[in-house]
């Protein structure tokens, strides 16, 4: 069984360590702990790596998050990958910081790599996992915010929420997106 788990993000070095970037963060890090590492290719940054019996194939866009849903639908093509084998992991300003929540289908949530993604696709039915990054910003500054990196007191627990997030994604490889969301999105928050 084949997976194409997608991190949003923005390519290049001035958006490596931005909150809008955590997709990729947690794709760099499962790539790492799988001994892997991602391949220049069209439309993004792409890895396989093998869970289970299952391939996940870890794709990161090159396309800048808001035209996310070129490179998505093109490996999804690409790799035989049916909708409900796709799984989005971006930021979410809606939810506090390192909150994890996983979602089988829904709207974009006023998301721009999101709403392309849909928005290409036809439709909204694909899981996601959403990743809290607050909102500690000031009304007309999300764009600052969500491009500005993280602050000292995120950075201290951000690994142990990347491998939260990691155990979700191999989660929904193995038992699926209901199970997945009904064991861990309740165990997904900070303590």
């Amino acid at each position: 069984m084949k997976y194409l788990i997608v991190g949003l993000g923005n390519p290049g070095k001035e958006y490596e360590n931005t909150r809008h970037n955590i997709g990729f963060k947690v794709l760099d890090a499962l790539a790492e702990e799988s001994g892997t590492s991602f391949l220049d290719k069209r439309h993004a940054f792409i890895a396989s790596s093998k869970f289970k019996g299952r391939t996940l194939v870890l794709l990161k866009p090159t396309t800048f998050m808001n035209l996310s849903g070129k490179a998505i639908n093109y490996w999804l093509q690409k790799e035989k990958i049916s909708l409900d084998k796709l799984l989005v992991i971006t930021d979410d300003i809606a939810l506090p910081f390192g909150t994890l929540r996983m979602r089988a289908k829904g709207s974009d949530g006023g998301h721009n790599g999101l709403s392309h993604i849909i928005e290409t696709l036809g439709t909204g039915e694909f899981p996601r996992l959403r990743f809290g990054v607050g909102s500690d910003f000031h009304q007309g500054q999300q764009v600052d915010y969500v491009l500005s990196e993280w602050v000292e007191e995120e950075k201290k627990t951000l690994p142990e929420r990347i491998l939260k997030a990691i155990e979700m994604v191999k989660s929904l490889a193995t038992i699926g997106v209901n199970r997945t969301m009904s064991t861990l999105n309740n165990k997904g928050t900070l303590k």
